[in-house]
């Protein structure tokens, strides 16, 4: 199997979360804090996007958006039941992922991927990997997604089918902990552009690149915060606290809507930062 190609997975790092495996008792943990409600509330957070005329987007275009699933022992599995029977009832015209799969094994991917498999959006469904699938195995976690009907974009622009074939995906690999590359994933992107990545700080790689919405999560909005929404601790990368969740207006570039996400990373709880599934709205704008 292969030990995954992410960079910065340090000894250290594959020791603690060994360790958070192990004291989580295969998921035993992660049941009694799930029927506790201390993987919070699921819900589902709406967003418009108005697109300027002249960019000639043909009808509202639906995109839901869900990341940092984090299957394994700290989180139950219900919630990817709850997160597809919405996805079902949402009905989106594409699905996008923003990665972190698993936490600590590739295998825990196999939780997610036959759900996955029962959504099927017209427009399709496309993923980017995060941080901790490139610490496992990101190739068995790609072959498992791409078996689920998923298409999985490392550095990759890929066209919506017609009539929305003017719309872009624009995915890059993490920034971190992969080798992203916004020049690749933009060559040849149509007049509207959905930026995709799996933390906020692929806005730091981005340059002189625009884009009319972006997706991205990693932070969990903290997983554990004050009442406010500030975070106790935040996740690793230098945007991670500045754009820990919610949409913000990113000057030069487009609006960007960072995720809460679905699980649980490390330890099996959330408190004031309930895990949701975005839907996001793009809509031609009008006179």
């Amino acid at each position: 199997m292969s030990s995954g190609r992410g960079k910065y997975n340090s000894g250290t790092r594959k020791f603690v979360m060994a360790a958070f495996d192990a004291v989580l008792l295969r998921g035993l943990v992660a049941r009694w804090s799930y029927h506790l409600g201390l993987h919070g509330k699921f819900g589902v957070t709406r967003q418009e996007i108005q697109v300027p005329a002249a960019k000639r987007l043909p009808a509202p275009l639906v995109v839901a958006f869900a990341s940092d699933f984090h299957a394994g022992a700290s989180t139950h599995p219900a919630m990817f039941a709850t997160l597809v029977a919405e996805l079902i009832a949402q009905r989106p015209d594409v699905i996008l992922l923003g990665g972190d799969y698993v936490t600590c094994h590739a295998r825990d991917v196999d939780a997610l991927v036959d759900g996955l498999s029962r959504c099927n959006p017209p427009l399709g469904k496309y993923a980017v990997l995060g941080n901790h699938d490139l610490w496992t195995d990101d190739e068995y976690i790609s072959r498992q997604l791409t078996a689920a009907g998923v298409a999985v974009l490392v550095n990759q622009r890929v066209a919506l089918p017609a009539p929305f074939d003017g719309v872009s995906i624009c995915a890059i690999d993490d920034p971190w902990t992969g080798s992203a590359d916004v020049a690749k994933a933009f060559a040849g992107a149509g007049a509207i552009r959905i930026f995709l990545s799996h933390s906020p700080d692929g806005l730091l790689l981005l340059k002189e690149e625009q884009f009319d919405v972006g997706f991205a999560g990693h932070t969990h909005g903290g997983q554990i915060a004050r009442r406010d929404g500030s975070s106790l601790v935040s996740a690793g990368g230098p945007l991670s606290r500045a754009y820990g969740r919610g949409r913000f207006e990113v000057p030069g570039h487009g609006p960007l809507i960072v995720s809460l996400g679905i699980g649980c990373s490390s330890i099996p709880v959330r408190i004031n930062a309930d895990p949701e599934l975005v839907m996001c709205t793009l809509r031609p704008e009008t006179a």
